[in-house]
């Protein structure tokens, strides 16, 4: 059974940077060609897409709020998943959920509900 892990959530000044990291464990061989994605959610807000992508693939879809500012990446045994976050802003604050098993065509990687593992997230709070 695939379990996903976070950490690297934090409090830091806007403007700061911030990795986040992804482990994924349980899996036979390699995890390399899953979809995965990392979500967010504020306090009294949905859960949002953040960004979508295959694990060691060097492409990946972005949210218009942090296209250019964030970055995935995967280590060479695609077993763990990161979010580098540059340039944050205030409303980037929220609990960052890792996720796995989804499809990344097209638009799907926005949709939550078709990833079907979840870490327990982290929480990201920028202060100005």
């Amino acid at each position: 059974q695939v379990t996903l892990a976070e950490s690297g959530g934090a409090a830091v000044q806007a403007g700061g940077s911030l990795t986040l990291s992804c482990v994924v464990s349980g899996y036979v061989y390699t995890y390399s060609g899953h979809c995965m994605g990392w979500f967010r959610q504020a306090p009294g807000k949905e859960r949002e897409a953040v960004a979508g992508g295959v694990i060691g693939s060097s492409t990946a879809s972005y949210a218009d709020s942090v296209q250019g500012r964030f970055t995935v990446s995967s280590n060479s045994a695609k077993t763990i998943w990161y979010l580098q976050m540059n340039s944050l802003k205030e409303e980037d604050t929220g609990m960052y959920y890792c996720a796995a098993d989804g499809s990344c065509g097209g638009g799907y990687w926005k949709r939550s509900g078709d990833f079907r593992v979840w870490g327990q997230g982290t929480q990201v709070t920028v202060s100005s």
